[in-house]
């Protein structure tokens, strides 16, 4: 298992260095010149742009750019945004909110997803597996922003029951509507995923022998449904967390989150490379690390799966 975790970890250096280059390498081609950008309509002095052309490494070939970025981030320091602050301090700002956005969610979705789930499995057919089955289409059909607005509109301005607008200071209780938005369609789909596993697993042969021996329902459920209808399941939740903190631009922009979406969001708007590079080098880390987390938890969940060399 440590040589498998460990051939592992070392995949992430090419994964690393191919995803900054390519996104460097795009934000490098937005068309515009981002330092005259800056001034909005005004044209200031060629001196002036000059000079911060050169302070930021814009009067330098993309590959000695990308280079000096490398080089930088292996001593902590990711950039200077073209606002002046550091890169490090917007990250340290918005990724804790969007963390702690996607986390929430991710949660909504292993409790929520599972559980109607497993119910609708082992009650394929009937009234609650059709009502789950319906309730589960509609939240895959209807766009995120719509679920958005609807929940804000409804719970936050008509009953007042929830902030319509979530600052950074605020309790992770301001973030529980925001989670539900941002998690309603991986809800849906899990609870979908949960229910067709549970149902396949229902009729197996090794189910059918447990009930044989004796055991209790219970157990049968816990042990041998559940258990093994879990790993489709867990392969979701692991490749879902990288998208919840990529696809949270819309839930923040509705409730006005200054997390990961909007700041990358404004950085590729203004060409920010180091700035968007800096955010997708720590997304790529966080999602290669959900993915070795994942095909641990497959060893837990099926003792047959074995990492050797």
């Amino acid at each position: 298992m440590l040589w498998y975790i460990g051939r592992r970890l070392l995949q992430l250096i090419p994964v690393f260095f191919g995803a900054t280059f390519l996104i460097y390498l795009m934000v490098f081609a937005l068309p515009g010149d981002p330092i005259a950008a800056l001034f909005g309509g005004k044209t200031p002095p060629p001196a002036v742009i000059d000079a911060l052309r050169a302070q930021y490494n814009l009067d330098k070939p993309f590959i000695v750019q990308y280079l000096i970025w490398v080089g930088g981030v292996f001593t902590g320091d990711f950039g200077i945004a073209y606002n002046g602050q550091a890169v490090s301090d917007i990250m340290a700002r918005a990724f804790p909110l969007t963390a702690k956005l996607a986390i929430l969610a991710l949660v909504f979705e292993a409790i929520i997803g599972i559980t109607v789930g497993l119910v609708a499995g082992l009650r394929k057919g009937g009234v609650f597996d059709t009502v789950s089955l319906i309730v589960s289409l509609l939240l895959i059909s209807v766009p995120t922003f719509v679920v958005g607005f609807l929940i804000q509109y409804i719970f936050g301005v008509e009953l007042r029951l929830i902030p319509t607008s979530v600052s950074a200071n605020a309790g992770i209780s301001a973030y529980i509507a925001p989670a539900f938005v941002l998690a309603s369609v991986s809800i849906a789909n899990i609870l979908r995923l949960t229910r067709s596993s549970v149902a396949e697993n229902m009729g197996a042969d090794f189910v059918r022998t447990a009930s044989a021996k004796g055991l209790s329902r219970g157990r049968v459920i816990r042990v041998h449904i559940l258990r093994n209808s879990l790993i489709p399941v867990v392969t979701y939740l692991g490749i879902d967390l990288g998208a919840l903190m990529v696809g949270a631009i819309v839930t923040e922009g509705i409730f006005n989150i200054p997390g990961v979406g909007g700041t990358v969001y404004q950085a590729v708007i203004r060409g920010e490379g180091p700035t968007v590079v800096s955010f997708v080098a720590v997304m790529v880390i966080i999602f290669m690390l959900a993915n070795l987390l994942v095909d641990i938890l497959y060893a837990v969940l099926d003792p047959r799966i074995r990492y050797g060399k």
